[in-house]
């Protein structure tokens, strides 16, 4: 049975490293382009708690410029409003490129969360990979 040879793709005159391209992807474009969509909450009037778990986070960091990994732990309880999931996800891959503290990251999370549904009350956690021997863990609240 023979194999093909692995190719390198340097050796593709048609090839283009990521650094020669100019033109973003599809997906760096919608994240680019996100904001925080939201829909009407189906059932105003009872309360319920909406837990989420975004294991990607990552920013850098605003002094070493370092890259910082975080699990982002959200629980709210929706009034009116509710966040659509794919918008979060795309909000929370904006900061991929961000130089910002684990402490700003967290409590702008928060912030934009509040302002685009208006929840009774919300939490959010920021648990952060250790870098250099400390592990940090943010935890901000807002109550209605």
């Amino acid at each position: 049975m023979s194999q093909s040879p692995i190719q390198n793709p340097t050796s593709d005159p048609n090839a283009q490293s990521v650094q020669e391209t100019s033109e973003s992807k599809y997906g760096e474009r919608q994240i680019a382009e996100g904001t925080l969509i939201t829909f009407p909450n189906p059932r105003v009037g009872r309360r319920y708690d909406i837990h989420i778990t975004l294991p990607e986070f990552t920013c850098k960091c605003p002094f070493s410029g370092y890259p910082d990994f975080a699990t982002i732990h959200l629980t709210y309880v929706p009034d009116q409003r509710v966040v659509e999931l794919k918008a979060l996800k795309l909000y929370i891959n904006s900061y991929r490129d961000r130089y910002i503290s684990h402490e700003e990251s967290v409590n702008q999370i928060l912030d934009d969360i509040v302002a685009a549904c208006d929840p009774l009350e919300i939490t959010v956690k920021g648990d952060f990979l250790p870098r250099g021997n400390v592990h940090t863990v943010i935890e901000v609240h807002h109550q209605k």
